[in-house]
């Protein structure tokens, strides 16, 4: 079994981040696919194009301001045995907090003529639970290299170009789910999402923007 740990970022890593990736438990043969850029999408388009054309069997996307606990791969790859793409859980870091899972996510198209996104927050997910979604954030997922293989071959070479008002990630979900895939969560793996904050004299300014 072959994974590739994907990991997007711009122009830095957390080292809570860091710390987490040495410690966890390494299942298999693992590689390590790191891009820095501007253009999230661009790097999990090159990533992905990378795990189709070296045979790998799975790819782990991981985002470089998650926190997790060691056993995430082995606890990921038991949820693989009979599915495609697997999230774990993670927060948003900004007010209201909302988990970053979807169970709705669609383009409409108004009277007008205009395409419209529209993506709406599993709040009260099921506890303890692997349970189906329509969309979810790209900072914990495990998937197998035949869905993007997939993909590729029916709808085109780049499947996380942005569409319609979306960005890269949801994009990608939409996709899946038009050839008829199935995306599930696993409210058993919860993430730290790692923020940051300047504190003054009469309130906190937080300085995420996602």
């Amino acid at each position: 079994m072959k994974t590739l740990i994907a990991i997007p970022c711009m122009d830095m890593m957390h080292s809570a981040f860091v710390r987490c990736l040495c410690r966890m438990r390494k299942i298999g043969d693992v590689e390590y696919g790191i891009i820095s850029g501007s253009l999230i999408y661009d790097a999990r388009n090159e990533l992905a194009g990378r795990a189709v054309e070296e045979d790998f069997d799975f790819v782990l996307w991981l985002d470089s301001d998650m926190v997790f606990n060691p056993d995430l791969m082995e606890r990921l790859l038991e949820d693989m045995e009979d599915r495609q793409m697997v999230s774990g859980i993670y927060y948003k870091r900004v007010p209201l907090h909302t988990p970053v899972i979807y169970k709705e996510c669609r383009i409409n198209r108004t009277p007008e003529g205009r395409l419209e996104p529209v993506a709406d927050i599993y709040m009260n997910y099921p506890e303890h639970e692997i349970f189906p979604i329509k969309a979810c954030g790209f900072g914990c997922v495990m998937m197998r290299v035949g869905l993007i293989a997939s993909l590729q071959n029916n709808l085109g070479p780049w499947p996380f170009m942005p569409a319609a008002g979306f960005g890269e990630d949801l994009s990608f979900c939409m996709r899946v789910h038009q050839l008829g895939g199935t995306i599930y969560a696993d409210s058993n793996i919860q993430l730290g999402h790692i923020g940051q904050r300047i504190f003054g004299e009469t309130e906190n300014l937080s300085l995420d923007n996602k």
